[in-house]
């Protein structure tokens, strides 16, 4: 494999100057041009009509995909004679079975947990693998983290707020360090983000891989995340416009209250752009998991025979027809014939 410093370094440098460009357009239309309303009612409506409109486009196209062929990936015994112990999790062989084998991929990220990495060579042993824990530790944190964070968010967006979201904002802060309470999640958060993005510029071989879209998502949240701990921590915020600004966008009634600072509006431009790119990026994997085939199908091609569903039907022309078609000139070319000619008078 040849690498190029060049281009590995092209990737980072254009998704760091894109983000920075949407930081600016939000910061010079609303502390320039007084644009509050373009970036506050416009800007998050047309990134909610994108973003919808993109994850049906995705899921429909998704559903329509043939897939003729059963191809889960298995790392366990596939289930055969009763005395054989069957992997169940690994290899499954009823929908149950696929359906907790789903389970442990989104909410434990299994496959990941076992996932497998390049040892230096050692001594006598050329190649020699071990798992890569410390990538799952941080894939889990983050997306929990991430998880957390939007959850507790749901409180700008209910009235009065529901006892889920009151409970995860306690537990979220139960690290009570000054004033304003500090958010666990969001720290991970960030931490995480920081993690993952370092692992694409420090490992060579993954820095090799690694395009533009693989950069920018991960500087844009990076970005997300720093711009609302400087607004909770550093700027402070007036929360109760904030939440009759979501009041409104959610009811359909909306309006932009005074007393709103432009860093809100960078920050909100910003989940706003990641909510419109989403369903045209990688990001999509999340989705994308219910209709992978080498998750949601189980392993039991032993036992039943799946015919293929788009299989057209086919005028088949067997050899006796053939033959009783060209029987006078096979004769002629003495070509042997399987079948001895009908009589005379008959049906055939």
């Amino acid at each position: 494999m040849v690498f190029n410093p060049v281009g590995e370094i092209v990737g980072p440098i254009y998704a760091l100057t894109a983000v920075i460009l949407l930081i600016l357009i939000s910061w010079a239309g609303v502390r320039g041009l007084g644009l509050t309303g373009f970036f506050g009612i416009v800007v998050p409506y047309l990134a909610a009509i994108l973003f919808f409109t993109g994850f049906l486009h995705r899921l429909i196209k998704w559903s329509k995909a043939p897939n003729p062929f059963r191809i889960p990936t298995t790392g366990g015994q596939q289930k055969s004679l009763g005395w054989i112990k069957h992997s169940t999790t690994d290899n499954p062989y009823t929908t149950f079975q696929v359906i907790l084998r789903l389970a442990s991929e989104v909410f434990l990220f299994r496959s990941l947990f076992r996932n497998l990495s390049l040892r230096p060579q050692t001594g006598t042993q050329p190649v020699s693998y071990a798992s890569a824990k410390w990538l799952w530790l941080f894939a889990i944190a983050f997306h929990y983290a991430l998880f957390t964070t939007l959850f507790r968010h749901l409180h700008f967006f209910t009235n009065p707020v529901p006892a889920p979201v009151r409970l995860v904002q306690n537990l979220d802060g139960w690290l009570e360090i000054g004033l304003p309470q500090v958010m666990v999640s969001g720290l991970i958060l960030l931490g995480a983000v920081t993690v993952l993005f370092a692992r694409r510029i420090f490992l060579p071989k993954l820095r090799y891989i690694s395009l533009l879209n693989d950069y920018f998502p991960l500087f844009l949240l990076m970005a997300i995340a720093t711009t609302g701990a400087l607004m909770r921590y550093v700027a402070g915020i007036d929360t109760t416009s904030v939440k009759e600004l979501a009041m409104g966008l959610i009811t359909f009634h909306p309006a932009v209250p005074d007393g709103i600072g432009v860093l809100f509006f960078i920050h909100f431009f910003l989940v706003c752009s990641l909510a419109a790119y989403f369903p045209f990026s990688k990001l999509m994997h999340a989705p994308g998991l219910f209709f992978s085939p080498t998750r949601n199908l189980a392993s039991n091609n032993r036992a039943f025979f799946h015919p293929n569903p788009w299989n057209r039907p086919v005028a088949f022309h067997k050899y006796a027809d053939y033959e009783n078609h060209f029987r006078e000139k096979m004769v002629e070319a003495g070509i042997p014939l399987d079948q001895d000619p009908p009589f005379p008078g008959s049906k055939e």
